[in-house]
């Protein structure tokens, strides 16, 4: 089972110490209302109004997971909700979520969920359970 949104990221800003900071918070929601798009460290940082160097530090520091990984886990997540709900066919749906190629999606899926999108796919529909972050 996919884990809670409040489980999905590990967040040192949920310790009850601290909120998180503001420009942490916009980034997330914009690569999360992104993913689709082409997202790099200094388009989100520009958008946010902070170097790159500092929102790539802060975003590791705060939510406990490098920028990249949780572009990927994000687009993983939006991955399979469609594989559940949707019968486009698997490449309409890696490049839908924002995937530059078959082999990434395919690598970051498989190294996500333990399995292949067909196979999540499958056993999705027959209600054997889903895929749990690795």
């Amino acid at each position: 089972m996919i884990p809670a949104a409040t489980d999905r990221f590990p967040k040192s800003a949920r310790d009850g110490h601290r909120a998180e900071p503001v420009e942490i918070w916009k980034a997330r929601k914009l690569i999360e209302d992104h993913c689709g798009e082409e997202l790099s460290l200094t388009k989100v940082a520009k958008s946010v109004r902070i170097s790159a160097n500092h929102l790539s530090e802060r975003f590791k520091q705060v939510t406990g997971v490098n920028f990249v990984d949780y572009i990927a886990r994000t687009r993983f997540e939006k991955t399979c909700d469609l594989l559940r709900s949707s019968d486009l066919r698997i490449s309409e749906i890696a490049f839908a979520v924002g995937f530059q190629s078959l082999s990434q999606f395919n690598r970051v899926f498989k190294k996500l969920a333990g399995k292949s999108p067909t196979q999540y796919r499958t056993a999705s529909a027959k209600g054997d359970g889903v895929a749990e972050f690795r």
